[in-house]
């Protein structure tokens, strides 16, 4: 693939008085508005509003993202328990499509943030998510379409409604220490990544059980996103964009190799990248590992996220983003390579802790490397929003296929290899369009 930054055809600048050989090519419309000024808008870089927002945005990636991550314990109470007669490949297509529509609906939540609906999409995401966590916990042992519903499409969509928007609020506020600032956000997700897990494995394999145990998740998400819908406030005005707008936009993105490359590239991660989260307790009770242990290694996955999120955006903009990236990225497909031999309690929670610092730093700074394509940061949030979206086929297929793969007989390095692979392919990508994006900047810090 060629990561060559193609500079889009110049508008037509023909005499006025002739208006007969006048031009309107949407092409060219388009880039006229990708490319006119703006007003310049000075940012706080902190504050008490900023930090409060900050903190908001942390929470609710504590009660979203962060129950996603916590996505292992489900699979591993319906596999060996709640639905032991549906194979590990349906079973993860729940989780796939609940990830897929987490970064997908990004695409129409997106624009309706930048139309100056973000309460209403906070608001209305978080009912949706609580509604669909008490939808779950009235589910029966052995229906799956019950909790295909409720886990995977209602609770997938509630939380991709809150995506975006909740990201992109940072913005606002801080432009210099903006990668910081994300860092600080989305760290929310890696604690509740730690946090949720080790409630929900107490709760299902305890005295309460599995509906009791989803209501009483539910009713504490419900306390901890009440809190954060009440710190969250906007600053900027809202930039509606124009009815096609995304259609002219995709069109422009996708003439420049580097973006091509990279949105395809974080198909082939995503693909790989949750493989670990989503079967890695499993892997490790089935390799005789004491449950009581094995029970933490999500949380410890989790908790090392945020150490990969926070440390690195305090010197990710001194060496580049593409230059950090791609190296977290090989760092991924490496430890998931070497899953195939883990088989003891250190070696698994060795691998936990590594693969959380590389896995937290990638998605912590998956949008900023998105972002950082942008020539305008009007442009920001519809680069996020497309490639988001595609990338979230990636989390659709990749761990349905690696639950085929896995089998009944639970053939570990048959997934394994598969994912490792898709996450290679994805850092080959990156690397590719570093240099498209080196070779325009001009500099090879990128």
């Amino acid at each position: 693939m060629s990561c060559a930054m193609q500079a889009p055809s110049s508008v037509d600048t023909e005499c006025p008085d002739e208006p007969h050989h006048e031009k309107s090519d949407p092409d060219s419309n388009v880039e006229e508005g990708l490319n006119a000024t703006s007003e310049p808008v000075s940012f706080p870089e902190g504050g008490l509003r900023a930090w409060r927002t900050i903190c908001g945005v942390a929470l609710v990636q504590f009660s979203t993202f962060g129950y996603t991550n916590a996505y292992g314990v489900y699979n591993d109470f319906y596999v060996r328990e709640y639905m032991s007669n549906i194979s590990s490949s349906q079973l993860s297509w729940i989780g796939s499509v609940q990830l897929m529509l987490v970064l997908s609906a990004g695409l129409f939540s997106g624009r309706l943030y930048d139309a100056g609906y973000f309460y209403h999409l906070m608001i209305g995401g978080a009912f949706l998510f609580v509604f669909s966590l008490f939808m779950l916990s009235l589910t029966s042992p052995g229906q799956y379409y019950q909790v295909f519903l409720a886990q995977g499409i209602g609770a997938g969509l509630a939380i991709g409604i809150m995506y975006i928007p909740g990201i992109a609020v940072v913005s606002h506020y801080f432009q210099r220490r903006r990668l910081f600032a994300m860092g600080i956000a989305t760290s929310g997700s890696g604690l509740g990544g730690a946090v949720q897990p080790i409630m929900l494995n107490k709760l299902f394999y305890g005295r309460v059980g599995f509906n009791k145990g989803v209501r009483i998740s539910a009713a504490f998400n419900t306390g901890v996103l009440i809190i954060a819908l009440l710190l969250m406030r906007t600053r900027l005005p809202s930039t509606p964009r124009k009815d096609g707008s995304t259609l002219l936009h995709m069109r422009a993105f996708f003439r420049e190799g580097s973006y091509v490359a990279t949105v395809v590239g974080t198909i082939f991660v995503l693909a790989g990248l949750y493989f670990p989260i989503f079967f890695l307790q499993l892997s490790a009770i089935k390799n005789g590992i004491n449950p009581d242990l094995a029970f933490y290694v999500l949380p410890v996955l989790n908790a090392f996220t945020i150490l990969g999120r926070v440390i690195p955006s305090l010197f990710v903009h001194r060496m580049g983003i593409y230059n950090f990236m791609i190296p977290c990225v090989t760092s991924c497909a490496i430890l998931i390579y070497c899953t195939l031999t883990v088989k003891t309690v250190a070696a698994t929670f060795t691998i936990a802790l590594l693969y959380g610092l590389f896995v937290g730093a990638y998605v912590g700074f998956l949008a900023p490397m998105v972002g950082s394509l942008a020539k305008q940061d009007s442009e920001i949030g519809a680069r996020m929003g497309i490639c988001f979206t595609f990338t979230g086929f990636g989390g659709l297929v990749g761990n349905p296929i690696a639950g085929a793969l896995l089998t009944s007989s639970y053939m570990w390095w048959r997934p394994s290899l598969f994912a490792g692979l898709c996450v290679t392919c994805g850092a080959i990508l990156f690397t590719l369009a570093r240099f498209g994006v080196a070779r325009q900047k001009g500099t090879q810090r990128v």
